[in-house]
């Protein structure tokens, strides 16, 4: 026979025990009752029928075997208590039950209370403690009431062991999250954990929303995450939400900074830069007594989090976004190319205005802000999704889109119509450069230094227009830079020299002096042309050093020549337009004079036309002190820019160079475009001493001097060489 399971005369006192038997809203506790007899289970349901421990009343779940039970705490995690039988299938069943429940599931929060008919299979006092068995009761002892007794003490436990886990993990999560915050969705995540772990310390099914507080400004307070039925409510404005009442608690609770309990739980954090962060759950009744305490202790923590998150986007946006137009920056692409290229179909847009800066400087910095601004919107709204735009410099925006929709007539169609700017129309221009993804191995920085390649090519070539990058664009560049590192190796090295062509009268053939031409030799003797790392060195500012020591290098040879017995040698030396340009251009000139003790009227300085577009006063100014030294000037290369007359006229020079390649339009036959003849005639009526560059053949040279030119170099007379062959060339002219 069974053992009775309760004893009768508990049947009548029991219902008058101090319990809470009212229906309650929230979730009831969930208890699971194993055992392999029937009545058993009968009898227990009929004993804790409509009672409640903590508000909440009972939830029964029964399983006859201990697979059964452990199938349903497999699939049920929000079990309570346990209550076990320990002889069913076999002897140690329920014992063995304890251990998958602990080791396998790894679920050390449910209670277990063993019960047995059978008080001789009790288990070891080390098993109840190495496995958390909470309590151990026979059939014969457990009377209703203390079967209760031994439930509420269960579920109490169980809840502090529940609310204590679950605080620790809300703050390892804070703590987590405020390494996860760079973007909105991270806020979003954020605020959802919290109406989710807020319902979980209230008992209730997950089902709210967060809304955020304006920060101090007119943006209106968005829902910024949401659970269950409001979830379509995200990003949308408080004042969006259809339900008035629940908006009225939400704003009452930002406008209180409290937390306010009526029609469901209002929970407010205080969140620096903003007017506050209100949270709302869906409770019948206000939290207990014991609750205040964890929610005070949770409602703290997470408001740091929500600070540490804010500060995150912050400090994000300085990183990654553009403070103007709000628009993600470099670093802010390079994420996105990173996250987004799949390869095909992808096509990348560098988009550069011209003249932008004229802009700025004529009209004023707030009116270009507001043109950029123009620009951006004109963009967005010609691409748009899928498309991504971004600003990556002052003028520059890029855009990452499909090809199909990315292409070089759109770009221009954007720029076609005018753009209206404070009431007014103005029209831009933009240079454009295309490149397309062929797959996603490209690194983002990779893929915008060739676009950049090709924006550079653009902006000298296809102005105004857009321009495919190519793959031997980048390998151009790729090798200036190399070559850029090598020249840079070989300066520091001494490897550059300086090579010597003389420059003669043509009628007597005596030589009257040189110019000095720079000349790069690389150690396994190959010979770099000038006209291919000299650009170089101008655009990289490396020209500025080797320009200085090209004039000291020429002046001590120049002073050699004279020691050497050529008192009157004139030694011509080059200057590039940034040397020129250079503040300290003349100081350097004067040290370096003064240095080498030469004759400054043996001294010719050999400027192109390019040192004075664009800066005519300052360059005048700067020829005419230099001529104030003694130091003659010499236009180099003249006839080959677009305002030469225009500059000889208003330049103070000395000599005029007619380029080589005019001279090489003279033959037998005479000068067929006549262009010679007129520089030389142009120079004569503005008392120039002009000369011939190029000059090689005997007709030429008979062609020029009936022209009246009175100078000329070229391998006719002698080629470039060396200091010591010039010495020795010198030698001869005078034997």
């Amino acid at each position: 026979m069974h053992q009775p399971v309760f004893a009768d005369d508990d049947l009548i006192t029991f219902a008058e025990d101090d319990v809470e038997d009212r229906p309650m809203a929230a979730e009831p506790w969930h208890i699971l009752i194993v055992d392999d007899e029937a009545d058993v289970h009968e009898a227990t349901e009929m004993a804790l029928r409509h009672l409640s421990v903590e508000g909440k009343q009972l939830r029964l779940s029964h399983a006859h075997s201990a697979q059964e039970a452990y199938a349903i705490l497999a699939s049920q995690p929000d079990v309570a208590v346990v209550l076990l039988d320990v002889v069913m299938e076999s002897d140690d069943a329920g014992l063995r039950l304890v251990r998958r429940i602990r080791d396998e599931l790894g679920n050390d929060e449910v209670r277990i209370v063993l019960h047995t008919g059978q008080p001789g299979y009790a288990p070891e006092i080390e098993t109840i403690r190495a496995y958390d068995i909470n309590d151990y009761k026979t059939k014969s002892a457990l009377t209703r009431t203390r079967l209760f007794t031994t439930l509420a003490v269960a579920i109490r436990s169980y809840r502090q062991i529940h609310h204590l886990k679950m605080t620790r993990q809300g703050l390892d999560l804070v703590v987590s999250a405020s390494g996860d915050c760079s973007n909105m969705c991270a806020l979003q995540r954020y605020a959802e954990w919290v109406i989710s772990q807020l319902s979980a310390i209230l008992g209730i099914a997950p089902d709210g929303l967060v809304c955020a507080a304006a920060n101090r400004s007119s943006e209106p307070t968005r829902i910024i995450g949401a659970i269950g039925r409001y979830r379509e409510l995200i990003r949308r404005p408080l004042d969006d939400l259809p339900d008035a009442g629940l908006r009225a608690l939400m704003q009452q609770c930002l406008d209180r900074h409290e937390h306010v309990f009526a029609s469901g739980a209002c929970f407010h954090f205080g969140v620096g830069e903003t007017d506050g962060i209100a949270a709302f759950v869906n409770i019948s009744r206000p939290p207990g007594r014991v609750d205040h305490h964890l929610l005070r202790a949770f409602c703290a923590n997470v408001a740091v989090g929500f600070e540490n998150i804010l500060l995150q986007q912050r400090l994000y946006a300085f990183a990654y976004r553009d403070s103007l137009l709000g628009l993600p920056n470099r670093n802010g692409f390079l994420q996105i190319i990173a996250e987004r290229v799949n390869g095909r179909g992808s096509r990348l847009a560098l988009i550069d205005l011209d003249d932008f800066a004229e802009i700025n400087s004529v009209l004023d910095y707030h009116f270009g802000d507001l043109v950029l601004r123009a620009v951006a919107d004109r963009l967005e709204d010609t691409f748009g999704p899928p498309a991504f735009l971004a600003r990556l410099g002052s003028d520059t925006f890029a855009v990452l889109g499909p090809s199909v929709t990315l292409t070089e007539d759109s770009i221009e169609q954007a720029f076609s119509m005018p753009f209206a700017v404070q009431n007014e129309m103005i029209r831009l221009s933009a240079t454009a450069s295309l490149i397309d993804l062929s797959d996603g191995s490209q690194a983002g920085a990779e893929v915008l230094k060739d676009a950049s390649i090709a924006l550079k090519q653009a902006k000298v070539l296809n102005r105004g227009r857009a321009t495919c990058f190519s793959a031997s664009l980048s390998a151009a560049a790729r090798e200036r830079i190399h070559m850029l590192t090598d020249l840079r190796a070989a300066f520091s090295a001494e490897h550059l020299y300086l090579a010597y062509q003389p420059q003669v009268d043509l009628i007597s053939g005596r030589a009257l002096g040189a110019e000095a031409l720079l000349r790069w030799e690389t150690e396994d003797g190959r010979s770099i042309p000038p006209d291919q790392f000299i650009p170089l060195a101008e655009q990289s500012g490396l020209m500025i050093p080797i320009g200085e020591w090209v004039l000291r290098t020429a002046c001590r040879q120049l002073k050699r020549l004279i020691d050497l017995g050529h008192p009157g040698f004139r030694m011509a030396i080059n200057v590039s337009h940034t040397q020129f340009r250079e503040p300290g251009f003349v100081p350097m000139l004067e040290r370096t004079l003064e240095h080498c003790q030469v004759n400054v009227q043996l001294i010719e300085l050999e400027l192109t036309e390019s040192v004075a577009i664009g800066h005519l006063d300052a360059t005048r100014a700067k020829i005419a002190e230099i001529r104030r030294m003694g130091i003659s000037v010499a236009l180099d290369d003249f006839g080959t820019g677009y305002s030469s007359l225009s500059i000889l006229k208003q330049l103070e020079i000395d000599r005029l160079k007619i380029d080589r390649g005019f001279i090489k339009e003279i033959d037998e036959h005479g000068d067929h475009s006549g262009i010679a003849g007129l520089v030389i005639a142009l120079g004569r009526q503005l008392n120039l001493i002009t000369l011939a560059e190029g000059v090689e053949s005997e007709e030429q040279r008979r062609h020029l001097i009936q022209l009246g030119c009175q100078e000329g170099q070229g391998f006719l007379f002698a080629r470039p060489m060396p200091a010591g062959q010039l010495e020795t060339w010198l030698a001869g002219q005078n034997r």
